[in-house]
């Protein structure tokens, strides 16, 4: 979808229509969560502290975000999605992928379902969509961010390694900041620098993740659509009204922040035995630390006892703006389950 979550504000609230609006909170804490394409014009961008984006953009309106209405209007959006196939693997609130090889209405083109998607998105939600096509989900999501906002954009077999080689190492999907500066460390900016390298020396240079790497450079994305993908994570996070330096302060909130991840890990139904503890710092350097324990983490005592002790290992070198909890490495309770007793 197209800046979601400010779309839908804008729809919703025919005032803001065609004005720059930021959903978030105005405040020196507060953080954009979305950013209509008037305001992107300026430089706002998602994730930005609304301070910047105030500067940034001085008529900038902050708007309130809605989060049940986000939901409501994503599962009509799914529902479309579902009247053309069922292999539809929902990548985020807005966002999906599709494989449309073999189509509900056998229409003879992805181009033409695409279209017919756009179509009845608009007029069952008002909102415009883009839309990227191509053989594989690496470049369809590549694609999809083309000819944003209200766009179509097809990478065919013929072109794949041409457009590749061109595309700049920073529109990788899957290739973050902090990867990306590595790879320009390297002498990797463009697609054809990251074809050059052979599948050892990324393996050895990025691990696993060297894969991925190796076989995006050539094209090769084998990873099915799936429609029954798996929550891999439950989080919540906390941007503190000033900054804490004090510990003991911090423990204070994290007791908060512990309750919600409590009722989210409760409402979602997910079981993870993992804990990470992310902290931001007032330059908005990040850190994390991680725990893995045998048991489920399902209660506020064991919950809090293992993030103080991760916060324990976490250095206080400057004040502390956000505090984050997440868990993850969910139990399979397929697998067999061993039972000791002790007589």
């Amino acid at each position: 979808m197209d800046a979601f979550f400010a779309s839908v504000e804008q729809k919703d609230n025919p005032e803001l229509r065609n004005k720059p609006i930021a959903v978030g909170g105005s405040g020196d804490r507060g953080v954009v969560a979305a950013a209509s394409y008037e305001a992107r014009k300026f430089g706002v961008r998602s994730a930005m502290p609304s301070s910047i984006a105030k500067r940034r953009c001085p008529n900038l309106i902050f708007v309130k975000g809605r989060h049940d209405r986000y939901k409501e209007v994503s599962k009509q959006i799914m529902s479309i999605f579902h009247e053309f196939t069922d292999l539809v693997e929902p990548l985020s609130i807005d966002e999906a992928f599709l494989d449309v090889t073999h189509n509900k209405k056998n229409l003879p083109s992805a181009s033409l379902i695409a279209k017919e998607i756009k179509e009845r998105i608009k007029e069952v939600t008002g909102l415009t969509a883009s839309a990227g096509i191509s053989v594989n989900k690496f470049l369809a999501k590549i694609a999809s961010d083309y000819q944003k906002p209200d766009g179509l954009f097809v990478i065919p077999p013929k072109d794949v390694e041409q457009f590749i080689e061109q595309l700049s190492i920073d529109k990788f999907f899957g290739v973050g900041k902090v990867t990306a500066d590595k790879m320009h460390q390297l002498g990797i900016f463009r697609g054809k620098d990251l074809k050059e390298r052979s599948l050892a020396e990324l393996t050895r240079t990025f691990g696993k993740a060297g894969v991925y790497y190796f076989q995006i450079a050539q094209g090769i994305d084998n990873r099915p659509v799936n429609p029954n993908r798996v929550r891999k994570s439950v989080s919540t996070e906390h941007t503190f009204y000033t900054d804490l330096s004090n510990k003991d302060l911090i423990r204070k909130d994290m007791i908060a922040t512990a309750e919600d991840l409590l009722r989210r890990l409760k409402k979602s139904g997910f079981r993870g035995r993992t804990l990470s503890l992310k902290v931001k710092y007032s330059s908005f350097e990040q850190v994390t630390r991680s725990k893995t324990i045998l048991q489920e983490l399902n209660r506020l005592d064991q919950i809090l006892n293992l993030a103080n002790e991760l916060l324990n290992q976490i250095e206080l070198k400057e004040s502390i703006r956000l505090l984050g909890l997440t868990v993850s490495n969910q139990i399979n309770f397929s697998e067999p389950q061993q039972l000791t007793l002790d007589f």
